[in-house]
């Protein structure tokens, strides 16, 4: 079953290579969506696809890439956009 979710990962999780390392992940677990920074120091994370490996994605989310610390994610459903594929702004 197709699911959205939005994600705010707080932490230090802007220039150490997040965004790249999410963008990767959601590339190879199929998931369509977008990565961004927030000017708070956050970065924001849509995400559809299928509900388990978007599961696995989310364990990305909270491991974060060498170089960053990952303190929380929140997250909540939302509706599907139908992305056609996975984007970093």
């Amino acid at each position: 079953m197709m699911i959205s979710k939005v994600y705010i990962i707080r932490g230090i999780v802007q220039g150490v290579g997040f965004r790249s390392f999410i963008y990767n992940r959601a590339k190879a677990l199929e998931i369509k969506g977008y990565v961004e920074n927030i000017d708070d120091g956050s970065v924001k994370v849509v995400a559809e696809g299928d509900e388990l490996n978007l599961l696995t994605f989310e364990k990305y989310l909270y491991e974060g890439s060498t170089f960053s610390r990952v303190d929380s994610v929140e997250f909540e459903e939302s509706p599907i956009h139908e992305y056609n594929d996975f984007e970093v702004f």
